[in-house]
């Protein structure tokens, strides 16, 4: 085994090791200590990468050398390998991003818990990404639960307290379902290893046993990662987790954690179920049904909002019905969709949360609409930044929001029974997404002769506006240069199979 074919085990081991050092550091040292992991394990996971591209083929690590059942396994293709990467890079552009405000956000003695946090969610994203067995998954999921609910009480006010409550009720209660749910894929096939069971659960198809069985247990394994990833209806917890938390946990929440849940399902619809199988189950259908809901009742809550950052929490629940409605299409081409949009949303809504608070900033700290009005001339960075987020989510060309809705669009169009609604409700959306995104990009716009607030100067704000710019670049590199992109997520899902 060459010394590459180690890297996906020693990232997820370096990120544990980095929590535990870390929880016995002062403040600044826990921050460097995070910001070297997370730059060291992206160095990794483009090796990986690159070796994968290299050899085209994707590679299983045993670890410790012991087979199944006593053994475990991490598996590494182009897809896990490129969303790992993906996944290093959002994380630590947010957190540069909101760093100068974490000061004001987080006790001086809790800071070094939050980069603690940090590290053990980094750990459980990268083992959900390559882990090749259903249980350690498990394991994973939870410690990403915990992890997320300490970054959102981790900012000691009623709001978050109340929003983490919801938050762990609600994602406990995902939790239990896919306990269930591998439970009994567990009785019926005997494995706990990815590969094997999709083997027995072809098997369970072909010969017509179990069916009903297997069919609950793909429905449990569903709807389990669909509530923690908040599809509608189930995102009540949302608004308050994203939008009263720390920006730099706002950030990596939308755009990575409910992602990492996201891309579990998709491997578990590859891997463990199978495909073909998971179509027949006709739960595809009650995913596209719920995710074409998400997708304007999400815009609606977010354009009665007069809150910006809640604003931009709810127009996560629509961009989410995006993902699961591109899943429930049943089609790769409705799959690499949703995977694109994956990428597509965590850079955009990322860029719009770190914007937001350069814009709340220069009005009081107010987030209602009223107090943000010409907010963009007194910090001119935040104001570009948000309005090039703004344009992405929209639609615009240029924008990886627009390659996702042109991807989303063909993969309908290949659908004889899901195209009318699909492209139907598309259109609508993305006239709900111009209303208030645009509405807001207005609002910051509007001069005002008179205001109460001072503009911030460049040299005060440096980190920020890299950070911003690096999103940015993000974002157009996504919109101009996305059929690689697109190439690279068909050939991962290709070495899913």
């Amino acid at each position: 085994m060459g010394l590459i074919q180690n890297f996906p085990a020693v990232s997820i081991l370096l990120c544990l090791f980095a929590g535990i050092i870390s929880s016995g550091l002062k403040k600044q040292a826990a921050r460097y200590v995070n910001t070297i992991l997370i730059s060291g394990v992206g160095f990794l996971s483009l090796c990986t990468l690159m070796y994968i591209l290299e050899t085209g083929e994707a590679f299983v690590y045993v670890m410790g050398k012991f087979p199944a059942p006593w053994g475990n396994e991490i598996r590494a293709g182009v897809l896990e390998a490129f969303m790992a990467l993906f996944f290093c890079i959002i994380m630590l552009l947010s957190l540069a991003g909101g760093r100068k405000k974490l000061a004001d956000e987080v006790e001086d003695g809790k800071t070094f818990l939050y980069y603690v946090l940090m590290d053990l969610l980094l750990a459980s994203l990268l083992a959900l990404v390559y882990t090749n067995d259903l249980f350690t998954a498990y394991v994973f999921v939870e410690i990403n639960t915990i992890a997320a609910c300490g970054l959102i009480m981790i900012r000691q006010n009623g709001r978050t307290i109340e929003a983490a409550a919801r938050y762990m009720i609600m994602s406990l209660l995902g939790s239990g379902l896919l306990l269930m749910g591998l439970c009994i894929l567990y009785d019926l096939t005997g494995h706990l290893l990815m590969s094997n069971i999709k083997e027995q659960m072809g098997w369970i198809y072909l010969s017509g046993q179990y069916k009903m069985p297997a069919l609950v247990t793909i429905a449990l394994l569903s709807v389990g990662l669909a509530i923690k990833s908040a599809l509608f209806p189930f995102h009540a917890w949302l608004p308050d987790a994203y939008g009263y938390s720390t920006v730099s946990s706002a950030a990596i929440l939308s755009s990575l954690v409910s992602k990492g849940y996201i891309f579990l399902l998709i491997k578990i619809i590859y891997r463990v179920i199978g495909f073909e199988v998971f179509y027949e189950s006709r739960i595809v259908d009650v995913l596209f049904a719920f995710g074409l809901m998400g997708m304007i009742f999400g815009s609606i809550s977010a354009i009665r909002e007069n809150d910006v950052r809640r604003m931009i929490a709810f127009s996560s629940v629509a961009q989410i019905g995006y993902i699961y409605m591109g899943i429930g299409m049943g089609t790769q081409a409705g799959m690499e969709a949703s995977i694109f949009h994956i990428l597509s949303h965590a850079a955009t809504k990322s860029l719009l949360f770190i914007a937001a608070i350069g814009l709340t900033d220069v009005s009081g700290g107010s987030r209602q609409f009223i107090e943000l009005t010409g907010s963009a001339y007194r910090n001119k960075w935040a104001g570009v930044a948000f309005t090039v987020g703004s344009l992405s989510m929209v639609g615009v060309p240029l924008f990886s929001g627009f390659i996702s809705k042109l991807l989303f669009a063909q993969a309908a169009v290949q659908n004889d029974v899901k195209m009318l609604p699909a492209l139907i409700v598309l259109g609508i959306s993305t006239i709900l997404n111009a209303i208030y995104f645009m509405k807001t990009v207005i609002r910051i716009y509007t001069p005002v002769e008179e205001h109460k607030y001072e503009s911030i100067a460049f040299k005060n704000m440096k980190l920020y506006v890299a950070a911003l710019l690096c999103f940015i670049i993000l974002n157009v590199v996504l919109g101009v240069s996305s059929q690689p992109i697109v190439d690279l997520i068909g050939q991962g899902l290709a070495m899913f199979s």
